[in-house]
């Protein structure tokens, strides 16, 4: 089996995140924060050394600024709806996820106001159309750092840039780029950064983070129980117990920390490097193959291991039963739950096959994957 679904869930996963998770489950899988027993401390402690290693890698000065979510989802809807108030002004793009888009259309029925910036064909955001967007009442600005469809890096340094010159909170959607690019939340002046732990990170699904800068006032999503101040009945308001209501996912956690503990040792750059080294491979050679539509920037140096394509007319999800029935390598289909960037580069109708690779993918499986494509473009 060849695995190209990566921008989706990467797999397989380190062998020692696999290891970390099962150690929990069968040693210390306690009720952290909740118990002063042993065993609860142990969890408790491992998971504030997750958050620890978390904010090494994004540069997050104040650990405690980092709280942990079920998903990079659930990170945006408390990024989005915990910030914006009746008529205030957010500013967005057509390259974005649901997961950024939808949360903003429901706030937009109750009053909030918003701007959809325009990407180009290849799903480029030009940073001086989002400048151009800035009211008195712009309150956020929410981008993505790597469409999750054509795999464009956006220009987020500049736009948070743009975003603290002009007194505006930025939030980055780093579901496709944490754990691959460099993400400083100081030096991009970023005042949110959420993520998921599935795919770049290396951990399970189920686990994901926010990055709330140090002042920040955001509204909790939720109420209930924390392990502190349960005297009070009114939500504590330190962090990141202020957003961390319930059980958390302790096992998932521990495992995410085992993930990111192993891009810290391998490197971020050679990461970087092998998915931008077999992406380049990819690109150059599906585009020479007749029939073949491919998308995005066709160039490694804007354009992530996320690579979208066509053949012919050939429906997006035959295309990747094919692939799946006849070729054992896994794709996925379809809208990818972004249908303005599908309308933004034109194939909102028939959607795309997305090959998107990860850092244990090979060249050898590459050339497989191009190898099925020239087949079966010659019988479209």
């Amino acid at each position: 089996m060849i695995y190209f679904d990566n921008a989706a869930t990467s797999f397989p996963k380190p062998e020692m995140v696999y290891d970390s998770i099962m150690k929990v489950m069968k040693e210390y899988g306690a009720n952290p924060g909740r118990s002063g027993h042993k065993l609860a401390l142990k969890l408790g402690r491992e998971i504030f050394e997750t958050r620890e290693t978390i904010a090494k890698l994004f540069n997050i000065k104040n650990p405690m600024n980092l709280i942990f979510t079920f998903n990079c989802t659930e990170s945006l809807n408390i990024g989005i709806k915990g910030i914006l108030e009746k008529g205030d002004h957010v500013i967005t793009t057509s390259m974005e996820h649901n997961s950024v888009l939808r949360p903003i259309k429901a706030l937009e029925k109750l009053g909030i106001e918003v701007t959809i910036v325009d990407g180009d064909s290849k799903g480029r955001i030009d940073p001086l159309h989002i400048e151009e967007s800035i009211k008195e009442n712009t309150k956020l600005i929410v981008t993505t750092h790597i469409s999750n469809l054509t795999g464009t890096i956006m220009p987020i340094h500049t736009i948070g840039k743009i975003a603290k010159e002009n007194g505006v909170y930025y939030l980055v959607d780093g579901a496709q780029s944490a754990g691959v690019y460099d993400i400083d939340v100081e030096k991009m002046n970023i005042d949110m950064l959420a993520f998921p732990g599935h795919k770049g990170l290396l951990g399970p699904q189920g686990t994901g983070g926010l990055y709330i800068k140090e002042g920040l006032d955001i509204r909790e999503m939720g109420q209930g129980g924390t392990g502190s101040t349960s005297h009070l009945l009114e939500q504590p308001d330190i962090r990141p117990d202020r957003y961390e209501s319930g059980t958390p996912n302790g096992p998932g956690i521990i495992g995410l920390g085992a993930g990111v503990e192993y891009i810290l040792e391998k490197g971020i750059d050679k990461i970087r490097i092998h998915e931008e080294e077999l992406t380049k491979h990819f690109i150059e050679e599906v585009t020479k193959i007749d029939k073949v539509k491919v998308y995005g920037p066709l160039d490694t140096k804007y354009q992530a291991a996320v690579v979208p394509l066509n053949i012919g007319d050939l429906d997006s999800s035959e295309l990747s039963y094919i692939l799946d029935q006849n070729y054992d390598i896994e794709v996925r289909p379809g809208l990818h739950c972004a249908p303005l960037a599908h309308k933004t580069i034109g194939t909102f109708e028939q959607g795309v096959v997305r090959f998107s690779f990860g850092p244990f993918n090979t060249h050898e499986e590459i050339e497989l994957g191009i190898k099925a494509i020239k087949e079966i473009s010659k019988e479209a």
